[in-house]
């Protein structure tokens, strides 16, 4: 489960940043980032996405904490 960094146009971006959130290289062709979305590889996106990565962060614990209290599918 991580947080992704999005551009505006609802893309992950992946681009070197500043402190500021601004891209590093400007010729890299990044829209500098504008959200946050909680991604499980189990789920996908969960909820909506984010301002800030830290208000995506309790979003990311408490869905990470979900998963570990559903029960295990029992095998046979």
């Amino acid at each position: 489960m991580k947080v992704t960094p999005l551009h505006p146009d609802g893309t992950e971006c992946t681009h070197a940043v500043s402190p500021s959130g601004k891209p590093r290289a400007p010729d890299a062709g990044c829209a500098c980032r504008r959200n946050y979305a909680v991604v499980c590889s189990a789920c996908g996106t969960v909820g909506e996405p984010h301002g800030l990565r830290v208000l995506a962060e309790p979003e990311q614990r408490q869905h990470r904490d979900n998963h570990k209290a559903a029960p295990a599918p029992a095998s046979h």
